[in-house]
């Protein structure tokens, strides 16, 4: 006997046209696919502009590399517009991160415990977190139980703590990092090779399908609308294609020559008449964002805290009046926001092997960019994770393809300010004709 809901379901459906009625289906974001045509329209037209320099297999793979740190930022950006604030202080805090990372690392433990000792990065790496989240705690505690609007206070904050990794140095660049640090920058050595990858790749993959196995059962427990057998194939299908797509990209883009002919001389590897071939394959630093992605998209979707937070974004009213601690849920969004901005801090200073003043400088407009075009409404309670993460791809694909056509960075601080101003004029427009 069928089940009267799943009855009355189709047959609505079949009132519906092809293209609804596939969207219906597969329960795709239409803003999501919107925001990835928009990505690819900006890589096509970048691929065209440039001669065929865009995409690349070295190109994209710095561009996923350069898009690690904002991206990292940005799943934490979404909690905090999500609650109707904002963080101006993000550029700062990893700045003045990395700074103090980049100090003990560089000058306090080697006296300690020697340069290069295997505790080294562990224990860089801890005090930056530490750092990060005493900071996200007291711009979390000003706003939540002091009142103050957390624009003024992470406006402060971007003065301050910009002003105080100066002050940690007196302006000095620190450097060298530890190399193990290292590995969390990328490069030929801080990527995990094209076997690896593929290792990844495949272990992806079948996250991929045991997810959707598992939502078909349990929406099947709880006598929920299923999906059509040939939407669940085709939503596998597409994530293993674009997961499998991205290592084999990741694999074709091979070490410099110089680095292949160091390493072979290190080993005793004697170089084929043809050359040798050693793919980068997928970058730490990539990892390191998609893990941070994955864990916060089961805090926002899959907890008690996540759900407070929308449950605030949507009505912070009626969110105290039912019992939600509002002023705690705010200081743990902040303390989450520090933490990620060490992670961020600790991704720029690795890439680098440098810690300077310049770090984060204008990375807050980037994170803000992002998670706004990724979806996140600025009038609170409505926002994903994987759309802020790809929010930071699209920003950063703007400033690398703008490099490659040799524009000046003034005009490419315009382009960027100009996506910004037309993706909240967007989202202003989709709120209305949804509402």
């Amino acid at each position: 006997m069928s089940d009267p809901a799943i009855s009355l379901d189709r047959a609505r459906s079949s009132e519906l046209g092809i293209v609804a009625r596939f969207f219906k289906a597969t329960e795709l974001d239409t803003r999501l696919l919107g925001m990835i045509g928009a990505l690819v329209v900006i890589w096509l037209a970048f691929q065209f502009l440039s001669g065929g320099q865009f995409l690349t297999p070295r190109n994209i793979w710095n561009l996923s590399v350069q898009t690690s740190s904002v991206a990292v930022m940005a799943t934490g950006m979404v909690l905090i517009i999500v609650t109707r604030n904002i963080d101006l202080s993000v550029g700062s805090i990893l700045g003045f991160v990395g700074m103090i990372m980049g100090v003990v690392q560089a000058e306090i433990l080697p006296g300690l415990i020697g340069f290069e000792n295997p505790a080294t990065w562990v224990i860089a790496l801890t005090i930056g977190i530490v750092t990060g989240a005493l900071i996200g705690g007291i711009h979390g505690f000003i706003i939540a139980f002091l009142g103050v609007p957390a624009f003024i206070v992470t406006l402060g904050g971007l003065l301050v703590w910009r002003g105080a990794a100066w002050w940690v140095t007196s302006g000095r660049t620190v450097a060298p990092m530890d190399s193990t640090f290292r590995l969390m920058g990328g490069g030929p050595e801080g990527s995990i090779g094209a076997f690896w990858s593929w290792v990844v790749g495949i272990v992806a993959c079948v996250a991929i399908i045991g997810m959707i196995i598992n939502s078909r059962r349990q929406r099947k427990r709880f006598n929920f609308p299923r999906r059509p057998i040939w939407a669940e194939t085709f939503m596998a299908a597409v994530g293993c294609f674009l997961v499998l797509g991205a290592v084999a990209v990741a694999n074709a883009y091979y070490w410099p020559i110089g680095i292949v002919r160091r390493y072979a001389e290190a080993n005793s590897i004697t170089i084929p008449d043809g050359g040798l071939f050693i793919s980068h394959g997928i970058a730490i630093p990539v990892l390191i964002a998609v893990s941070a992605g994955l864990i916060m998209t089961f805090v926002a979707t899959r907890t008690r805290f996540g759900r407070y937070v929308f449950a605030m974004g949507g009505n912070p009213e009626a969110a105290d009046l039912a019992g939600i601690n509002t002023r705690w849920v705010t200081m743990k969004i902040f303390i989450i926001m520090g933490v990620l901005c060490a992670i961020a801090g600790a991704i720029s200073t690795a890439r680098l092997n440098a810690a300077t003043n310049a770090q984060g400088t204008l990375d807050e407009l980037l994170t803000i960019a992002a998670a706004v075009i990724g979806g996140t409404s600025l009038a609170g309670g409505i926002g994903t994770i994987a759309g802020a993460m790809i929010g930071a791809l699209l920003m950063q694909s703007l400033s690398s393809g703008m490099v490659l056509l040799g524009l000046d960075t003034p005009l490419q601080n315009i382009v960027v300010g100009l996506v910004l101003v037309v993706a909240v004029w967007l989202d202003t427009i989709y709120r209305r004709r949804t509402a």
